[in-house]
């Protein structure tokens, strides 16, 4: 006798099906592995999603492509593990936080640095078991009995224990590069973590005056055009383009930087577009990875004016403390009282922005730890 199943369901209902299904394989130990000493184990690490909230699409479809693979590997007989994990997401956790606070009318400066900590793990804890419960619900075949989080010492381990290694290897060493500082967040970011936007800004007109042999001011001068009238405090050189005629006859001679009235060299070099401004630039190695170039290839030394935090450093001389667009403004208009600022044009540019924050990045040289990757890559 054939058995009553009741009306099917126009539309498939996954919460009646689903649930009681993923359960029954977990009870079964389904995900564990079966180690078998005679077979060629498959593992996948899973790339762990940033505990700063749910997943999203881009997770459902790596989390399909991993599981399609960990499910044939089982299916084959192979000893198969794919291990869960969270990440911590440092920085990126903690802005979130601070939206939030920001919701209550509050910064993580009035909580204090405990106070803090203690609102960034609630939301950890909130949002580690709502990612995993997600990828549940997505039906990965993950053994949660070993399900990590990178702040775990064991993780924390061994990343002291590959950091080490690979400096013993020859392949981490410190340098001095050009980096994305974000003066907001107070970290070095990568070139992934800067979003460029298009924005009106200025572009000023600015006179050097020449000095002669003996180093007296001159009345001939030289013109440079930067959107950075703030860093100008931090020159070391200008640079002409070798194509420009109007300035051949002056290279080699000295120049008086305006406001810190210090001699800086005329030099040439083929990196300066003729076609900008005035076929002149403002060197300024500390700030700008053009400049950085430029002044490795003469010899130049290197100032920082602006410090971690956006604020104008003792390098900057009178400027000491000032946030560097506040700078700007009071440079500006002392370059116009001294009669160095020959005209302002508008101008359109894009403007390196933190992804995290939207705080206005600064280009700094600083010493950051950096792997050799041409080794690393060369096997595969």
């Amino acid at each position: 006798m054939a058995r009553d199943v009741g009306e099917i369901p126009k539309a498939y209902d996954p919460s009646k099906v689903e649930g009681s299904l993923y359960q029954f394989w977990l009870d079964r130990g389904h995900f564990v592995p079966r180690i078998d000493p005679e077979k060629q184990p498959f593992c996948i690490i899973m790339p762990p999603p940033n505990v700063t909230g749910e997943l999203h699409l881009g997770h459902a479809l790596t989390a399909t492509m991993e599981d399609c693979l960990i499910r044939w590997h089982r299916m084959r007989g192979d000893p198969t593990l794919w291990l869960p994990g969270v990440d911590h997401a440092g920085i990126a956790t903690q802005n979130v936080v601070e939206r939030e606070l920001a919701k209550e009318g509050l910064s993580r400066q009035d909580l204090g640095r405990e106070k803090f900590v203690e609102r960034v793990w609630q939301w950890v804890h909130k949002y580690r078991g709502v990612i995993s419960r997600q990828h549940m619900r997505l039906g990965a075949s993950c053994d949660w009995e070993r399900e990590v989080f990178t702040m775990d010492e064991g993780p924390q381990r061994a990343v002291r224990t590959t950091f080490v290694n690979l400096y013993r290897d020859g392949l981490i060493y410190r340098g001095e590069r050009m980096i994305n500082w974000c003066p907001r967040c107070q970290t070095a970011l990568s070139d992934l973590e800067v979003e460029h936007r298009e924005q009106s800004a200025k572009l000023w007109y600015v006179r050097y005056p020449l000095l002669d042999d003996s180093g007296n001011v001159t009345d001939e001068h030289i013109v440079i055009a930067t959107t950075r009238p703030e860093t100008i405090v931090a020159d070391v050189a200008v640079a002409v383009s070798p194509q420009a005629e109007r300035w051949q006859k002056i290279v080699g001679r000295k120049a008086l930087l305006p406001i810190m009235e210090r001699p800086i060299p005329i030099i040439a070099d083929d990196a300066v577009d003729p076609e900008f401004g005035t076929g002149a630039l403002k060197i300024t190695p500390g700030h700008d990875i053009l400049a950085l170039e430029i002044g490795e290839r003469h010899g130049l030394p290197r100032i920082v004016s602006v410090g971690p935090d956006g604020r104008m450093n003792k390098e900057a001389g009178p400027y000491l403390g000032m946030d560097r667009f506040e700078c700007r403004d009071v440079i500006v208009a002392d370059l116009e009282r001294l009669g160095l600022l020959e005209r302002t044009e508008d101008y359109h540019h894009a403007i390196g922005r933190c992804d995290r924050c939207d705080a206005i990045v600064e280009p700094i040289v600083s010493e950051q730890w950096f792997v050799r990757m041409e080794p690393l890559a060369r096997p595969a």
